[in-house]
């Protein structure tokens, strides 16, 4: 508990932004938060994470390098932050928590694989039947035009796809 600060953040804010530099891991412990970022001005998000789930810009976190994504709530949302400097200190000294955080990470990285071969292999249909099986609630917490570029498409296209079922 000594490395870890409970945080609130209201809908709406950043909670890293864009050219920052992570050094800290959160946890979700209510709410929803999306990593997104720009591109030719376009806001895309890349990932949502709802309660009980590990955020973290991981290139930034491992590489020291700024970040060009950030995190924002898109809820009223409580986090535990964790110092990620204090956190690795303390893997010397109890590998059965490194161990856990590897386990954590390996999770994270396969979800990202699978995510990029979403996206280059299946319909958005497909993609879109997936997220709501993966979270039943997303439509109700999330705002549509956050789930169309999670999906990488237009909320028109997302329009029609809902309005086939």
């Amino acid at each position: 508990m000594a490395i870890c600060k409970e945080l609130e953040f209201k809908k709406g804010t950043n909670i890293q932004s864009i050219g920052h530099t992570c050094r800290t891991i959160y946890f979700v412990k209510k709410g929803v938060v999306r990593i997104f970022y720009y591109k030719d001005a376009i806001d895309i998000t890349e990932s949502f994470e709802f309660e009980n789930a590990f955020v973290a810009r991981a290139e930034s976190l491992f590489t020291g390098k700024p970040s060009q994504k950030a995190i924002g709530a898109i809820e009223d949302t409580t986090m535990i932050a964790i110092d990620s400097n204090k956190l690795f200190r303390l893997f010397d000294s109890h590998s059965d928590l490194e161990r856990l955080f590897r386990k954590i990470i390996e999770a994270s990285y396969v979800s990202t694989v699978n995510r990029i071969e979403s996206l280059q292999f299946n319909t958005a249909e497909e993609r879109y039947k997936t997220l709501l099986k993966a979270s039943p609630n997303v439509l109700k917490r999330i705002p549509l035009k956050f789930i169309a570029s999670y999906l990488g498409i237009t909320q028109v296209s997302l329009s029609r796809i809902r309005a086939s079922k």
